[in-house]
């Protein structure tokens, strides 16, 4: 697992406007993924969050790309995709991150990406952030698009 190596992002996003968007499949690690977000966003000093959840991990890019629209600061995205038997993961895997990528390219509003893409359910459980796992990816995506955004104030003048 990666981990080693992690920046430390500790930001002050007091003011900042953030949407979270979540899928909905896989809802043990989804709801380990959302508290995972939230935490982040407390801890940086976000008070303007929004809530969204979408069906699965495919209709992340174009609720992104509605909410990267309104004004908002930064979006998360979190979602998980499970390998299974089928060219089915492949197919939405490479969906949602190049539809989340040309999101935050094509708008120029950061976008976490919190979008799991595992092997097996356990590397799910093992990322998403619950009291057994070793690694907490939607605390590090929220955590990314707010400093991001904070990154980037130097060059917008915000």
């Amino acid at each position: 697992m990666s981990g080693a190596g992690a920046p430390d992002l500790t930001v002050d996003g007091t003011g900042l406007r953030v949407v979270v968007i979540a899928s909905s499949w896989h809802q043990v690690v989804m709801d380990g993924l959302l508290d995972g977000a939230r935490r982040a966003l407390a801890d940086a000093g976000v008070e303007d969050v929004t809530e969204i959840r979408v069906p699965g991990a495919f209709e992340l890019p174009v609720a992104a790309a509605v909410a990267a629209r309104t004004g908002v600061d930064a979006v998360v995205a979190l979602g998980v995709v499970i390998r299974g038997a089928t060219p089915h993961f492949e197919y939405v895997c490479s969906g949602a991150t190049l539809g989340l990528t040309d999101v935050a390219v094509s708008t120029g509003v950061p976008v976490g990406f919190g979008v799991l893409t595992c092997d097996g359910e356990q590397q799910a459980l093992d990322r998403a952030g619950l009291p057994d796992s070793v690694e907490d990816k939607g605390y590090e995506a929220a955590q990314a698009a707010v400093a991001t955004v904070v990154a980037l104030r130097p060059l917008v003048g915000a």
